[in-house]
């Protein structure tokens, strides 16, 4: 696949819509059949919500797109051949990518990632590994932050380096890095970013970026970590990603390594010299990734999943009801349709009473209201939108208590 210059556009402003997140985005893409039916859609949905989902205009659109060539950047969407394929099987993938450098994108890497308080110790431990998975022809991939991420880069700039960011393009963090993002570019390395330009990094901005450096890896290394790291966020996003998870191990009276320690006591694979990584690493490459595009791995349960979008989540629509016909219709001056799944407020008020904190299946709500599965589906998804039920791994749903 290969957007048009308008297409992007259309991509670039449905993604920077707020609500819309990457599994929103990708649900009403298949839903609509595109991004430019995706905004023609939009309006209406926010109606029906008492919400305001209005996309940035095409003009400010251009200006990002323009921002970010000015800087040597460009935007690469899934689907696309320069779009990091390991990346793009996992399931919260930036539909867009904004890109510096970008050659190394698609060679196989791996995560380094640690405390920014790091100790001499681990600083020194994290150069080695470094060193030797860059002399093996892996890229090395981390999050440009101070402490161990720092390191490694720089500890790989000349066999090539990935620098993933929590901000935009032009909003180094720490600021104190533009020249190490420099040498990175300089040396042939990649930096990438999935926020606007302009956009100044906060909290709930890293775990983001996180899931973007374990999903460019087969497999990440934690260095050092405390019991509360966001290094630990990367592990985890490693495991949803199916990636192998590595550790090195720590003095147990140093609470840097209280998380990392941690991490091995549940399975992850000991690193105490660089020929750990690659003799897990290597035959995983060699055999090439499964029908998901990922490394098989069974090992490490690290709690629930993680999910740091404020995003209408889509995703549960049912395959077989993504038809061509917009499932938020047009306000008609014809009477209204008692087939319309937007018409029946006693088949919705018979719904929500159905619901409760416990979860439960669609098909089992839709045979209990005695409606449609299309008339559930609708009802759930404004009620998602209105932060009402929650949603489960099985497809289920519950009420969320207030």
């Amino acid at each position: 696949m290969q957007l048009t210059d308008a297409q992007r556009l259309d991509w670039l402003r449905l993604i920077r819509t707020e609500g819309v997140g990457p599994r929103t985005f990708r649900t009403l893409i298949n839903r609509f059949g595109g991004a430019t039916a995706a905004l023609e859609a939009l309006p209406d949905l926010g109606r029906r919500q008492g919400k305001r989902l209005e996309p940035p205009s095409r003009a400010q659109a251009e200006d990002e797109v323009a921002a970010l060539t000015r800087l040597g950047g460009r935007l690469i969407a899934t689907g696309e051949v320069d779009y990091p394929r390991l990346l793009q099987q996992t399931e919260a993938a930036p539909p867009l990518l904004a890109v510096r450098g970008g050659a190394i994108l698609n060679c196989p890497g791996v995560a380094l990632v640690g405390s920014r308080n790091a100790s001499t110790a681990g600083l020194a431990f994290t150069e080695r590994l470094a060193r030797g998975i860059g002399e093996a022809g892996l890229a090395v991939i981390s999050g440009l932050a101070r402490g161990i991420d720092a390191r490694a880069h720089k500890a790989s700039l000349q066999t090539g380096t990935v620098a993933v960011m929590a901000g935009g393009h032009d909003r180094i963090y720490p600021a104190s890095h533009a020249a190490l993002v420099d040498a990175i570019l300089g040396e042939g390395g990649a930096v990438v970013a999935e926020m606007p330009m302009g956009w100044e990094p906060r909290g709930r901005d890293f775990p983001r970026r996180n899931r973007i450096i374990s999903g460019l890896a087969y497999g990440t290394v934690v260095v050092e970590a405390a019991r509360r790291s966001g290094s630990l966020i990367t592990a985890r996003y490693a495991l949803e990603q199916n990636r192998e998870v590595f550790a090195v191990p720590g003095s147990p009276l140093d609470p840097r390594a209280e998380g990392t320690n941690d991490l091995i006591r549940q399975g992850a694979t000991l690193v105490s010299e660089v020929a750990h990584v690659l003799d897990v690493i290597g035959p995983i490459i060699e055999r090439g990734p499964d029908t998901n595009g990922a490394p098989v791995r069974t090992r490490l349960d690290l709690r629930e999943q993680l999910n740091f979008w404020d995003e209408i989540d889509l995703d549960a629509l049912d395959p077989a009801d993504l038809e061509k016909q917009p499932l938020f219709a047009r306000p008609s001056p014809e009477p209204p349709n008692q087939d319309d799944p937007f018409e029946p407020a006693d088949d919705r008020a018979r719904i929500i009473a159905l619901l409760s904190p416990s979860p439960v299946g669609t098909d089992e709500l839709a045979r209990s209201a005695g409606v449609g599965v299309r008339i559930v589906q609708t009802v759930l998804l404004e009620l998602e939108l209105d932060g009402r039920i929650e949603r489960h791994g099985s497809g289920s749903v519950s009420l969320i208590s207030r």
